[in-house]
């Protein structure tokens, strides 16, 4: 079998004979060429189950690249802080095997205690339904442990709060009802969290 050698490279588009090891159906011209050309090439690189006989001429893959984490805005009620402000969250993928799965927020930087719980917040000011829901995460331990008043929390409920919140408080919005993955939070979020805050008991 004759081995092609007028394939152009993805990346230069100089002919090669030398393929991806991976899918072999990507050409490069030279080892650095699949490396750089790797960001892109492996969202469609899919691994072959022919096995060639032209191993030489073979560019071997790229290990798997780490999961993409993706990052969207949250609000902090940091306990020592005056008001709310806007943070940047992490969120892990899900793994392969949870189709459907909502990403995880990485916000345990927040929580020194390590502790730390979610709460789904559906409703919003007179009990009418987010269409994008609040996904709170706070401190369960906070309170036990004679923390002080969140002070973020405290002002924004103008002290009315029949619960005093301790702890930090992180909030991420979901992108729609089916709660699979995460949108930006912002300031447009604040009147339903208060209206939260000042009815939990």
């Amino acid at each position: 079998m004759n081995v092609p050698i007028n394939r152009p490279c993805l990346l230069c588009g100089s002919p090669t004979s030398m393929w991806c090891s991976r899918c072999q159906g990507a050409f490069y011209c030279r080892p650095e060429h699949l490396q750089q050309d790797w960001p892109r090439h492996r969202t469609e690189c899919i691994p072959t189950t022919h096995q060639s006989t032209h191993n030489m001429n073979m560019i071997a893959t790229p290990p798997p690249a780490e999961p993409q984490y993706t990052s969207v805005s949250a609000i902090l009620f940091a306990p020592e802080e005056e008001r709310p402000r806007i943070v940047t969250v992490n969120c892990r993928p899900a793994s392969r095997s949870s189709h459907g799965m909502c990403p995880l927020p990485l916000v345990q930087q927040y929580f020194p205690d390590g502790q730390t719980e979610g709460i789904v917040l559906t409703q919003g000011l007179n009990g009418e339904a987010l269409r994008f829901p609040l996904h709170l995460w706070y401190s369960p331990t906070a309170l036990q442990r004679s923390s002080p008043v969140n002070r973020s929390i405290y002002n924004i409920t103008s002290g009315s709060a029949p619960k005093s919140w301790c702890g930090p408080v992180v909030v991420l919005k979901y992108n729609g009802s089916r709660r699979q993955g995460y949108a930006d939070a912002g300031s447009n979020d604040l009147p339903a969290l208060s209206a939260y805050f000042l009815a939990y008991k």
